[in-house]
């Protein structure tokens, strides 16, 4: 019971990596969790996938302080306490050279991936010090640790949450909050779906061995390899990390 007593928020928590982690968490003895989503199907997918645990179901879009205050508040008023902040919510934006990237797009995936951290964290820190502290998950990429062509905004964002993570983790250690991120290698779930046709329109299976190709352990990550190292960090077996960059990609950066 790795988590036994504690309580948590996920963002993008209707997704695969979200709802896979919150799965966990009940499992490893979490006595509640908030689910975050700006999707009302997905939410709703959720509710029905974790009847019977103490679950809290919210929609909000993290790219909104009034939003995230919000999620923020419901959670301390449902649960009295959030030991467990995981900012996972995360969109992929398109596939285009820099100089076709539309700047909407652009816009959104820095207001989800970006600003959607920091004002978790903004809002989440006072939470969590009332509680006496407690961990700060990111879900950053492999993304954030190398280029990759024609998906400036995403590469883009997932540097800046490493720089997010690192000030978080400074900013965090006098109240006893750790933050770190999680920088996943491509994942089997809905995302990689979206870019892999993105980078080869109806030949998505032909990117995906591509990708497959270029990591050691001869496999996507699926989700469940995230979130074990969630359970990782928001467990007190991380007690003393903080301010790292936790790598899970089967050896994709080695």
């Amino acid at each position: 019971m790795e988590i036994k007593g504690k309580f948590a928020v996920i963002t993008g928590g209707s997704g695969g990596i979200g709802l896979e982690t919150a799965k966990l968490f009940f499992k490893e003895g979490a006595a509640g969790v908030a689910i975050v989503d700006y999707s009302k199907e997905g939410l709703q997918e959720a509710k029905e996938s974790l009847m019977g645990n103490n679950a809290l179901f919210i929609e909000a879009d993290v790219s909104k302080a009034e939003e995230v205050k919000k999620f923020i508040d419901e959670s301390m008023k449902a649960f009295g306490r959030i030991d467990v902040l995981f900012l996972n919510a995360g969109v992929e934006g398109v596939v285009k050279p820099m100089i076709e990237y539309p700047e909407e797009k652009f816009d959104q995936v820095i207001g989800v991936n970006v600003k959607g951290v920091w004002l978790g964290m903004k809002y989440g820190f006072p939470a969590l010090k009332q509680g006496g502290g407690g961990s700060v998950i990111i879900t950053s990429s492999v993304a954030g640790l190398r280029g990759t062509a024609q998906v400036s905004a995403y590469v883009a964002s997932k540097h800046a949450t490493i720089g997010l993570m690192r000030t978080g983790a400074l900013e965090g250690a006098p109240d006893n909050i750790r933050v770190n991120s999680i920088h996943p290698s491509p994942v089997d779930n809905r995302m990689m779906r979206s870019l892999e046709d993105g980078f080869a329109p109806g030949a998505g299976e032909a990117v995906k061995e591509g990708f497959t190709k270029m990591i050691p352990l001869g496999r996507y990550a699926d989700n469940d390899d995230i979130a074990q190292m969630a359970l990782f960090l928001a467990s007190d077996r991380s007690k003393f990390i903080t301010g790292a960059t936790m790598v899970v990609d089967g050896g994709f950066t080695a």
